[in-house]
């Protein structure tokens, strides 16, 4: 609570001296201001973006300042004296449009000279107009950007749906999200971690609603300016920010046979200070999947067999508040918080087998599950920029607060073979964030980005088992006993410290680079909050990473580019792995964790290429990757004790075993075979080869080279014609 209050009184420091660098300067009143407005069409009332804006003092001839509107025909003129003016539009096919005059005074710097209609000349109304927009795929020196806002089909649905058709991400029929079949990334809303994620990913990202979502951003070989954690790289979901002058709103929903959503926003922007609030959430109707699972555990001679049927239900809500208010040119605060809640129910039922050909033992079971999981919290974050006079050279200093609670309770009622348990679980996180970032453009081809970070995770969690013995499919679970052995009380600190600078370099027209290197610090500690449990143990560690980074771009045409980049990333293991708390929830199938665990190191060699022809866009990437201190699941066939019956059961803990190396392949196009039509498609192949080093390689049984693939393709047919 300390850390908060004094981010908080940074904060407060940082408004006063920003408020008191207005109007320093000396020699008479240095107070300026800004005018602005929005341009549109006067027959299709239709924004004009890229329409010139001049200012001029009235009466004069030449102009003294100038801008280009926006995509949504919106202009900004900034450090206007207080003073009488005459602005000037101007667009290509139109005539030259002038307002006169127009006035600003110190008491009221900012003026908003409203909407400005401009009508195209007699010529260029008989001319056929062709219009652009901005591409569905852009593929820039460091990220390829997805713009959601482009696709028609993307409507009334949630993120999960965006990302199935995002280039080398795949969506599983659970949800689990992967970047080129690694599930280890990180996920990131508008650039900053969300408290949403730490239950689960896959139900986050279904209470996100689409109509929410301008862009997603794929970042597979990040620079030393993000966070080194996630080791097949990172999704930034960029969200729709609205800046229209005035009050707007939009309400959108959808029913369907899989989902239901609904999604609302309401934005307020006069002068300097803007307001946009989004509220959105959805449910699905009950959903079945069916599982088989067989396993062969060769050297052990024993066989598990199992078949599952599970269905579910959930429901989520995300809303969200942002305000931004400019102090003056060259200083702006803002503030967004952001709160989810949802859950999902699962009722299962499973016959499961169990044959042990060295005991002489095959064991059939059937077993009925049921669960609830609900989960909330909020993001909170304040921002505040200084902009120096020389255009890019800023300052930003950012504090967040991330605050998460998880509740899953459970119920497993077996045949008369395994044990009935229920579980009340609960787990509290706290992520705590505060950061400083600086940019310099030191000539028109070299930028200099620095700053600092520092990442504070706490987290515990509650494990109450109550344990039923061998009672039946029929078994009262209020008349199940607290298991104090195999229930657990546990907290986890996370603290990361780190610091970071990047080059950009333009080489030339045609040549950039991007290259920097990162350090991060980090200490984890673990402990028992009560000592119910001796087989809980404290724990601790430290370790430093190094993390370089190196992009080389090279543009071969307006439409063809071609890069080449190497990124290390860290993957930390998460308190599942680290604590050393048995499971029996299946007393055949129990799972360790192991405190002494080693983080995975992953390096990566991308080879891309991508290029526009005409409407059409082509992706194509080749990349290596070389993961070390591979985390995988140990199985060992122990004998433990049920009900004091000794039973043969397979115990599973995670160990770093070794290393990977993964080849991969991906492909994304999207064509347009005649105007209305177009059609997207994707194709992600990769290798898996798990070497095992040391101890393990005699116990290593799942080696070899595996070969995954996953593809997708989709079609829009665009109904709407447009001049």
């Amino acid at each position: 609570m300390k850390r908060f209050q004094l981010i908080v009184l940074f904060f407060c420091f940082s408004f006063i001296t920003a408020k008191a660098q207005v109007g320093l300067g000396g020699g008479g009143p240095s107070i300026v201001g800004r005018i602005s407005g929005t341009v549109v069409d006067s027959i299709t009332k239709k924004p004009l973006d890229y329409a010139t804006v001049s200012i001029y003092r009235s009466g004069g001839k030449a102009p003294i300042n100038g801008v280009l509107t926006n995509e949504k025909g919106e202009f900004k003129l900034d450090n206007v004296k207080a003073g009488a003016y005459k602005i000037g539009v101007s667009f290509i096919g139109y005539p030259t449009k002038f307002i006169d005059p127009v006035t600003t005074t110190l008491s009221k710097p900012d003026l908003n000279i409203g909407t400005v209609v401009v009508a195209p000349s007699a010529q260029a109304l008989k001319e056929v107009q062709i219009t652009g927009q901005a591409p569905l795929i852009e593929n820039r020196i460091d990220k390829i950007v997805y713009n959601a806002e482009k696709d028609l089909t993307a409507a009334g649905g949630n993120v999960t749906d965006i990302l199935r058709k995002v280039p080398l991400i795949s969506v599983d029929m659970d949800g689990n999200v992967s970047v080129r079949g690694d599930q280890n990334i990180r996920v990131l809303i508008n650039g900053k971690p969300s408290g949403a994620m730490a239950a689960s990913v896959a139900d986050a990202l279904r209470t996100i609603p689409a109509d929410q979502v301008k862009s997603v951003e794929v970042i597979t070989s990040p620079s030393a300016k993000y966070d080194a954690e996630g080791s097949a790289g990172i999704i930034n979901i960029i969200t729709k920010q609205k800046n229209m002058s005035g009050v707007s709103g939009s309400v959108s929903g959808g029913v369907g046979t899989r989902q239901n959503n609904g999604n609302a926003n309401i934005n307020f922007n006069k002068n300097r200070l803007s307001l946009t609030v989004n509220a959105g959430g959805n449910f699905t109707w009950p959903q079945t999947s069916n599982t088989e699972f067989y396993q062969n555990l060769i050297s052990r001679n024993i066989i598990n067999d199992n078949t599952s049927a599970n269905t579910v239900k959930r429901y989520g809500t995300i809303s969200s508040a942002t305000l931004n208010y400019d102090i003056n040119n060259y200083n702006n605060i803002s503030s967004t918080f952001r709160f989810n809640q949802g859950g999902f129910d699962l009722d299962g039922d499973s016959h499961n087998r169990q044959i042990d050909a060295t005991a002489g033992t095959d064991i059939l079971y059937r077993g009925i599950t049921s669960s609830k999981t609900t989960f909330g919290g909020f993001d909170w974050s304040a921002d505040y920029t200084h902009k120096f006079k020389k255009e890019g050279h800023e300052f930003t200093v950012s504090g967040q607060w991330s605050h998460s609670l998880i509740k899953n309770d459970y119920l497993y009622r077996y045949e008369d073979v395994n044990p009935n348990q229920r579980g009340d679980n609960d787990g509290i996180n706290n992520e705590y964030t505060v950061q400083g970032d600086y940019t310099l453009p030191i000539s028109k081809v070299l930028k200099l980005e620095a700053g600092g970070k520092g990442i504070f995770r706490r987290l515990s969690s509650d494990y109450n088992i109550f344990n039923g013995g061998l009672t039946g499919l029929n078994a009262n679970p209020d008349n199940f006993a607290l298991d104090l052995l195999n229930s657990n009380d546990y907290k986890y600190d996370q603290s990361v410290y780190a610091g970071y600078s990047v080059l950009n370099f333009t080489l030339s027209e045609n040549y950039s680079l991007l290259t920097g290197i990162r350090y991060e610090h980090t200490a984890v500690d673990g402990a028992p909050l009560d000592n119910a449990n001796p087989a809980l143990v404290p724990f601790s560690a430290s370790y430093n990473t190094f993390i370089p980074s190196l992009t080389i771009q090279r543009k071969i045409s307006q439409s063809q580019t071609i890069k080449l980049s190497y990124s290390k990333r860290i993957q930390r293991p998460s308190l599942q792995f680290l604590n050393p708390y048995i499971n029996r929830s299946n007393i055949f199938n129990q799972q360790e964790g192991n405190p002494e665990l080693s983080p995975e190191i992953s390096q990566t060699v991308e080879l891309n290429y991508n290029t526009f022809i005409k409407s059409s866009v082509i992706n194509v990437s080749l990349y290596y990757k070389h993961t070390g201190n591979l985390i995988e699941g140990i199985a060992k066939t122990i004998t433990d004790d049920i009900d004091g019956e000794p039973v043969p059961v397979i115990r599973t803990t995670y160990q770093n075993v070794g290393n990977n190396k993964s080849w991969g392949a991906s492909f994304f196009g999207s064509i347009n075979p005649f105007k209305p039509l177009t059609i997207r498609g994707s194709i992600n192949a990769y290798t898996y080869s798990p070497v095992p080093s040391g101890v393990f390689i005699a116990d290593a049984s799942n080696t070899g080279t595996y070969v995954m693939l996953n593809a997708f393709l989709s079609a829009q047919y665009d109904l709407v014609k447009t001049l």
